[in-house]
């Protein structure tokens, strides 16, 4: 489930090979030209520098677009909501909505790993793996900074503008709402998967950084699009049809934009870069 979760909501990305390609890619129609970049939401302080690749594409845009405003996702408020939308509001907890095995399961692992699931009990699937899945990645020497929290910090540095595809409270609603309907199914999968977290990890950060996109698509897309077909639309194609508008109107605009978001919403069929080209757009990696 940390490759699902990794795609979805962190998610997330070491290596240091190199390569002639990376995940930056170069839309042009017409004399419109935007940049996109698909994103690791967290990383280790050994996968900096990021590939000079993302600093071409940032040096030579005026406005930079991220999924959200990430100041606005940070702000205490912001997170007070996450937090009360993420909590059962009927006085029930996490063992009232799974069933007994599932439950076990989840109350073993924390037992096993020195976590008070008490001090969960009152909070919906989604934000109880997210947490179980961060604290596990940062075993593995993962910060909360990766692509996006670089270059926005870098980008009001800068004075450069800076734009978000969708609110802070559609962000929020999507995560909150990952696992309704299939509690079960998302908490035992998750906890399962996450004891090969340390491998999985360090391929999806390889794939990110040499640009391979078919490995990308195996890791962030198929698998969620196979198992839950319903998240899938809700996380990644209605998201990416909804932001595929925005992007497309850059290219009415004097300047160039660079797009920065998670990488499993570029690549794919059902992927930007994919819709970007059937809108007649030339798209080539840097």
């Amino acid at each position: 489930m940390k490759r699902i979760i990794a795609a979805i909501v962190l998610v997330l990305f070491a290596g240091t090979a190199a390569s002639a390609e990376t995940s930056v890619w170069k839309a042009q129609k017409g004399a419109s030209v935007i940049y996109l970049g698909g994103t690791c939401h967290v990383l280790r302080e050994t996968d900096f520098p990021l590939p000079p690749e993302f600093d071409r594409a940032y040096r030579a845009s005026a406005i930079v677009v991220f999924e959200t405003d990430l100041g606005k996702l940070e702000e205490p408020s912001t997170q007070q909501k996450m937090l009360a939308k993420s909590m059962y509001t009927d006085g029930s907890t996490i063992d009232q909505h799974l069933s007994a095995p599932a439950f076990a399961e989840l109350s073993e692992y924390c037992k096993a790993n020195g976590i008070p699931l008490e001090a969960l009990r009152q909070f919906k699937p989604s934000l109880v793996m997210i947490t179980l899945t961060f604290m596990e990645l940062l075993k593995q020497g993962v910060s909360q900074q990766g692509v996006d929290r670089f270059f926005y910090d870098l980008a009001k540095k800068d004075g450069k503008t800076v734009r978000g595809l969708e609110t802070v409270d559609q962000q929020i609603d999507y995560v909150v709402s990952m696992g309704d309907g299939n509690e079960d199914e998302f908490v035992t999968y998750a906890i399962r998967d996450m004891e090969t977290l340390k491998e999985k990890y360090g391929s999806l950060v390889d794939a990110w950084r040499r640009g391979d996109t078919k490995k990308l698509e195996e890791i962030m897309v198929a698998e969620l699009k196979a198992r839950w077909p319903e998240l899938y639309k809700k996380l990644i194609t209605d998201r990416n049809r909804n932001w595929l508008s925005t992007i497309d109107g850059y290219r009415k605009t004097p300047q160039t934009e660079f797009v920065l978001v998670g990488a499993g919403h570029l690549v794919g069929p059902d992927g930007i870069i994919a819709a970007l080209k059937k809108k007649g757009y030339t798209v080539e990696k840097l």
